[in-house]
């Protein structure tokens, strides 16, 4: 009985870990990778550097995002952290 015991903060230590930390990473994981499947031209994103731009071309891992008027760089779908409303990029 005492080994069941000493067992239990531990038990009770990884419950509490899988609560605070491993769940709401996943949750944001999977939040990341629906937006970034549901890119679509013309959307305005933020890039991970802050860049501001907007999508001109999709393709498998990569998007084309145009950042000025006649510049456009190309970046890892990955690396889009957040889309933005439509109209907030003057």
């Amino acid at each position: 009985m005492s080994s069941l015991a000493s067992m239990l903060p531990l038990v009770l230590m990884f419950v509490v870990l899988y609560f605070v930390m491993i769940r709401p990473q996943m949750k944001r994981q999977k939040e990341h990778r629906a937006m970034i499947d549901a890119l679509a031209k013309g959307d305005e994103v933020v890039a991970g550097g802050g860049m501001l731009g907007k999508v001109t071309e999709l393709r498998e891992g990569y998007i084309s995002m145009e950042v000025a008027s006649g510049v456009v760089v190309q970046l890892q779908r990955s690396a889009v952290v957040q889309v933005l409303p439509k109209g907030t990029i003057k």
